[in-house]
């Protein structure tokens, strides 16, 4: 039987923690920002755990649970960004001329992947048919590589698309790709 979880809306689910107690998404409460919380899975108080101006948003658990990694506009740019489960010690992750979005770590906790728009397009913004970079990178920092260029944007990887063995990345392309 379906159960209502978040007590209000808007609320965009993201994901589990990997103990499948919490909940993580992006929701509006009515400042006008959209910012992560996390909720009980079954339901309770939501917590809130980035406030700042502008967007927060794609959050997701790091598969050791320690962490959870989301995209924010609060550096000027959309950059990715880390915070420890709970919220604290928000640490920006990538700085560079790209708008980042939808970080996703690899189920071995050795990358993050994530889409990156080109200065052209607003940092608040994901569209959906753009030229856009998929692009990889160490969890302990690094330089990002590009693993694919392609049409696509808004709901590319908005999910998490690593596969089990972290090995190989589905994503959404409008592009035509020949094998």
């Amino acid at each position: 039987m379906p159960k209502q979880i978040t007590p209000v809306g808007p609320s965009y689910l993201h994901g589990w923690s990997p103990d499948k107690k919490f909940l993580v998404y992006t929701a509006e409460r009515g400042d006008g920002n959209l910012d992560v919380y996390r909720i009980p899975s079954t339901g309770g108080q939501e917590v809130r755990l980035t406030n700042t101006a502008g967007l927060d948003d794609g959050p997701e658990y790091s598969p050791d649970g320690k962490y959870i990694y989301f995209n924010s506009v609060r550096s000027g740019t959309m950059q990715i960004w880390r915070m420890n489960s709970d919220g604290t010690n928000q640490v920006q992750i990538t700085s560079d001329e790209f708008n980042n979005w939808f970080p996703h770590i690899s189920p071995d906790g050795k990358w993050i992947q994530f889409l990156s728009f080109s200065k052209d397009v607003k940092p608040d913004d994901h569209p959906f048919y753009k030229h856009v970079y998929l692009r990889i990178m160490p969890v302990g920092y690094g330089q990002p590589k590009v693993i694919a260029y392609l049409y696509g944007g808004q709901g590319s990887i908005n999910t998490p698309s690593w596969s089990p063995d972290s090995k190989k990345i589905a994503f959404v392309s409008n592009t035509q790709i020949s094998q």
